[in-house]
């Protein structure tokens, strides 16, 4: 069943179109509004093995939460030269994953944590089974995790597209959130992007990943017992609270960027849109449009506060395919463990054992060195 509130919108000026790898992989090319790559593309002409089995989730029985056992991801490319980059378009010296040149192109992963397998006799059979707690449970990984290339290019970030790219990332996002919303095994769509070595990336290449999970994540399952203690409206009001404060980094028309009030990370920033939206594909096209200039600012700003580029993970976060879309509000969670110039936060004893947090840098005094290197990369790199 699709959502019920879907209210999909897609820009028809940026082109998409579809094939399969050699293996049976979907590849999925999005064209800037600008592009001059022809509408035909080139087969990929490789010889690949067949996919690895889907892999199998085992419940914890002391948390009740999914783990899955995905051996196949030992396999990854790690950290590859640039002659070798998978991400590169295909050349005779490198058969890539990505066949012919790009704009941005969305494959599914050869390696994935969830699927390829979407039905299983051995699948979730709905979220009130997920939510049964046993010993020795087992469910089949069903799911789907994609890799989104950013550009042909194999070095760089989001934050260094150009704002017509950076569009074209946003539309694949809601794109491809749509369509495997759809999917009747998935219960939720995460859109990130994991920059540097510090953050455990096996890629240089600028790209990002979309999971699609066959449960609601242990994160979004805090999310919901959260609004449902506060009552309606639980968004609005931290939106209207942080836009009163002095944390606010970045503002326009349809979004607000903050350092939240209780940010755990020496660099935390929320990005939340002003209306109720639930995910990437109820955004209009206008909103669209304004967060392809502002994330590019804030993620140029943060990487203005030091000398050298800052690692982070960047989370979208969205509402489940089926549930609580009236409550959960899209949002992005950007996060560093960078504390200082040459120093990282590690997370020991009371952090990653007990999940009790310990903030090391004020939330306010965040917010003040990111303004002031937001302004200097509108200087320095305006979008």
């Amino acid at each position: 069943m699709p959502p019920l509130d879907d209210t999909f919108v897609i820009d028809p000026a940026i082109a998409s179109s579809t094939q399969r790898l050699a293996d049976g992989r979907e590849l999925i090319y999005f064209d800037d509004v600008d592009s001059t790559l022809p509408a035909e593309r080139l087969p990929d002409a490789r010889e690949l093995a067949p996919r690895p089995p889907t892999a199998s989730m085992r419940q914890d029985p002391l948390t009740g939460e999914w783990i899955s056992i995905a051996a196949a991801r030992q396999n990854r490319v790690m950290l590859p030269p640039a002659n070798l980059d998978p991400l590169a378009p295909a050349s005779p010296s490198n058969p890539s994953e990505i066949p012919d040149q790009y704009d941005v192109a969305v494959f599914e992963n050869k390696s994935p944590s969830f699927g390829p397998l979407l039905e299983d006799e051995n699948a979730p059979v709905d979220l009130a089974d997920l939510e049964t707690i046993g010993i020795g449970r087992t469910r089949t990984s069903v799911g789907r995790c994609e890799v989104v290339s950013f550009s042909p290019s194999s070095t760089g970030s989001f934050g260094s597209l150009s704002r017509t790219r950076a569009r074209t990332v946003i539309e694949a996002w809601a794109r491809r959130t749509h369509a495997l919303s759809q999917i009747d095994s998935i219960q939720q769509v995460f859109p990130f992007e994991n920059r540097g070595e510090q953050i455990g990336v096996t890629l240089h290449h600028p790209h990002g990943q979309i999971y699609s999970y066959p449960y609601v994540t242990p994160r979004t399952q805090r999310l919901i017992a959260a609004s449902e203690a506060y009552g309606p409206g639980l968004f609005a009001d931290i939106l209207a609270a942080e836009q009163a404060d002095e944390r606010v980094v970045l503002a326009g028309e349809h979004w607000t960027a903050f350092v939240p009030f209780a940010a755990r990370w020496p660099i935390e920033v929320h990005l939340l849109p002003h209306r109720h939206v639930p995910d990437f594909a109820a955004t209009s096209l206008e909103e669209r449009d304004e967060l392809a200039g502002l994330y590019l600012r804030l993620l140029r700003g943060v990487d203005a506060l030091y000398d050298t580029p800052t690692p982070y993970i960047a989370a979208w976060h969205q509402a489940p395919t089926r549930v609580h879309r009236d409550e959960l509000r899209l949002h992005l969670q950007l996060t560093s463990p960078r504390r200082g110039a040459d120093r990282l936060k590690y997370l020991a004893g009371s952090e990653a054992a007990m999940g009790a947090w310990i903030g090391d840098v004020p939330p306010e005094t965040t917010a003040t060195a990111l303004r002031a290197a937001i302004a200097a990369a509108d200087e320095e790199n305006p979008v």
